[in-house]
């Protein structure tokens, strides 16, 4: 018997784009908005910590962060992210997606108010009180990629499904955008407010003890954007695919679904219960039905995010760095604390507006035209060429008057990075699983995403320091240099276009066909016979 596709479902997979769908994004998006937010901004302010808390009095040059307490800072919220990936992937296929959604919520809007109350003894202690919290920042961070991703996947038709996954990771960029925005606000009110003279012309005034409010208050402000969608996302119904296909509650899925499309949606308690004594619905994670049906997927999917992750990491929380490399952003003794920040943001929030948020809406745009295998592909190849023509001439792009090219083509490698892996590699793992293994494996890919990205935060900092003993910063070995750095990113890039061969098409089709649960016993696909609902 062949199997068919439940009425429900049906009339998700051909409605017309409606009012709910650009609600869903909205709600499901401001979550990666706050996301993307929490996770760059400690980028901002990094430098700014080193001053306030490690600066030796009679020093040449301002404090920064030591070794371990730079990488444990930057990386410690992408350590919590990975665990919340796995943890609320796991509990949304269990519990449900719209019961784990809040407590999500609830923890990125406690831990980003703790993060800017981090007080301690010493530098050491408020430090750890900082990275503790910014851990649990990233745990509920983590859950919000599987859940968002599976529901937004769940809710939308099969024609703009991908359109409507990548635009809710898209609010990313606004996150980042954002962030270098109140960075820039709150630095420019504080440099207005309290002036300073530059480290050289006096180390200690060069640091007004208001600077340290600085911080505290672009950490803090993560919180708003989150709390102001609490109430919408305890609002949203659960979605029909995990009713009617884990919980197996037919006449709830077709109860919300109704309210939802506005129409009238046929019960099926018999079909559901039939569907769910079927093998090929019954299989486990772990079993060889699985590892024969969706391993390689699963390979593909971890292994793309992986490999993504180190290089668009290791870029984005480091681009201070590189700035200050060839001489963007001036030596930290021309400046004051209060001015670096402001230098700082101002950057990253060019790199941003020109080519991150840009990259991220192409991919919208252009998704369920070009498909995700393209894109992908695509973003890979220009992320390979473009690191490369950066790497390899890496001294002409130092000089002066090659600094604009230099931004020119460093910002290629995120709009391509955007308008390529780093949305498809979010989009496709909610849309090639099984609805009752769609959470966790999606919170399984972007885990494994995150292990890529605490690669990249770790170790970049190690492998960008200067080959000369001389001229590494205050506790660091010397590395490879930024060059050579950055030719092992183009390498990644180049692994990374291999890997996506493993990774299937989605356009067009809907959830059920990509995860064979509308497949008969020997695995071939067939749209339902009596699926009459019509288009709404």
């Amino acid at each position: 018997m062949a199997r068919e596709q439940l009425a429900v479902l049906n009339a998700l997979d051909v409605a017309k784009t409606q009012w709910y769908h650009f609600t869903t994004i909205v709600i499901a998006g401001m979550g990666f908005f706050t996301d993307a937010y929490d996770l760059f901004c400690i980028s901002l302010v990094t430098k700014l910590l080193g001053r306030i808390y490690y600066t030796k009095p009679g020093a040449p040059k301002p404090g920064t962060l030591p070794p371990n307490v730079a990488a444990a800072v930057n990386g410690v919220a992408l350590c919590g992210t990975l665990a919340g990936q796995l943890f609320f992937g796991w509990l949304g296929d269990k519990m449900g997606r719209k019961k784990v959604y809040g407590i999500t919520l609830i923890l990125m809007i406690i831990c980003s108010i703790a993060s800017g109350l981090s007080f301690g003894s010493s530098a050491n202690g408020t430090m750890a009180t900082l990275c503790f919290f910014r851990f649990w920042l990233g745990f509920g961070i983590g859950g919000d990629y599987p859940l968002s991703a599976t529901i937004m996947s769940e809710y939308a038709n099969k024609r703009t499904r991908g359109r409507f996954i990548a635009a809710v990771f898209a609010m990313q960029g606004f996150g980042i955008l954002a962030g270098g925005f109140v960075a820039l606000i709150v630095s420019s009110a504080f440099d207005h407010k309290f002036k300073a003279p530059t480290y050289h012309e006096n180390a200690a005034a060069s640091l007004p003890p208001q600077a340290d409010y600085i911080w505290r208050i672009i950490l803090m402000f993560g919180a708003i954007p989150a709390a102001l969608t609490f109430y919408w996302r305890m609002k949203m119904p659960e979605t029909a695919r995990y009713t009617a296909l884990v919980a197996k509650n037919a006449k709830l899925a077709a109860a919300d679904m109704s309210k939802v499309l506005n129409l009238e949606i046929e019960v099926e308690e018999e079909k559901v219960q039939r569907l769910a004594q079927k093998p090929a619905n019954s299989f486990g994670l772990f079993s060889k039905e699985f590892a024969k049906r969706h391993g390689l997927h699963l390979l593909g999917t971890t292994s793309t995010w992986f490999l993504l992750d180190i290089a668009f990491y290791s870029q984005n929380l480091f681009q201070k760095d590189i700035f200050s490399a060839i001489n963007w952003i001036p030596p930290a003794t021309t400046m004051n604390a209060i001015d670096e920040v402001f230098r700082i943001s101002k950057a990253q929030t060019l790199i941003a507006l020109c080519s991150t948020v840009p990259g991220y809406w192409f991919t919208v745009l252009f998704i369920d035209y070009l498909g995700r295998f393209f894109i992908q592909m695509m973003g890979f190849f220009f992320m390979t060429v473009f690191m490369f023509a950066i790497a390899i001439p890496y001294h002409h792009w130092t000089l002066k008057p090659n600094r604009i090219g230099f931004v020119v083509m460093y910002s290629l490698t995120f709009f391509f990075a955007n308008f390529g892996p780093n949305a498809t590699t979010f989009v496709v793992p909610a849309e090639i699983f099984p609805a009752r293994l769609r959470s966790t494996c999606h919170g399984i890919s972007a885990a494994a995403g995150k292990a890529g990205a605490i690669i990249g935060a770790f170790g970049f900092l190690y492998a960008a320091q200067s080959t000369d003993p001389k001229k590494t910063d205050a506790g660091y070995p010397p590395g490879i240099g930024v060059k050579w750095s950055l030719v092992v990113l183009g390498i990644i890039n180049f692994i990374g276009m291999a890997f996506t061969l493993l990774v299937p098409e989605a356009k067009g089709k809907s959830l059920e066909e990509l995860s064979g649960e509308n497949a008969d016993d020997n695995g071939e696909e067939m749209q339902s016979a009596s699926a009459r609902t019509p288009p709404v």
